[in-house]
């Protein structure tokens, strides 16, 4: 029952955290939102007791990820950084949110359709071998590959602010 509640408390703490992320004007305040959000998917992990991933999670994303985020932030946005924000209008507000319940109802389905909201969850525990396996194969349903695409994708990202906030001091 404990774990139960707990779970309950991580993902209030997780949505309003989430929400808070996407709804505030400030790039910063988003940043800080987002290591919350991870902050409280570690405590997930904690919860079912893979401390192991939960310390990943605390070291690698909440840690390493949004450290790169706010100093690519800080170089790359200026203005946002002094005050300057732009207001969202009505109309864009009104599309993001009929976007995200559009994308609400296709998860929905594909649930449904998959059985996953059906199915009754195995009581089986998991090794840590085998996650340790599944993170860094190479092989089917394992995930070296896409690991290593968002790594070269985020590292293509901040090259590109850089490159953005160096055109920007030469002008």
């Amino acid at each position: 029952m404990a774990n139960i509640i707990m779970f309950i408390i991580l993902a209030v703490f997780i949505i309003v955290s989430a929400l808070m992320c996407v709804a505030t004007t400030r790039i910063v305040r988003a940043a800080t939102f987002m290591l919350f959000v991870l902050l409280g998917v570690a405590g997930i992990y904690f919860l079912l007791d893979y401390t192991f991933l939960g310390a990943a999670q605390i070291a690698v994303y909440a840690g390493g990820v949004t450290m790169v985020f706010v100093f690519a932030i800080q170089l790359v946005s200026k203005r946002a950084l002094q005050g300057l924000e732009k207001r969202v209008k009505a109309g864009t507000m009104a599309v993001g949110a009929l976007c995200a319940l559009a994308g609400l109802v296709v998860v929905s389905l594909i649930l449904l359709k998959a059985g996953f909201l059906t199915q009754e969850i195995a009581n089986v525990e998991v090794p840590m071998k085998e996650i340790g396996t599944a993170l860094v194969g190479s092989g089917k349903y394992q995930y070296v590959l896409p690991f290593e695409f968002i790594s070269v994708f985020l590292l293509a990202c901040i090259i590109g602010g850089l490159v953005v906030a160096r055109k920007e001091e030469e002008a």
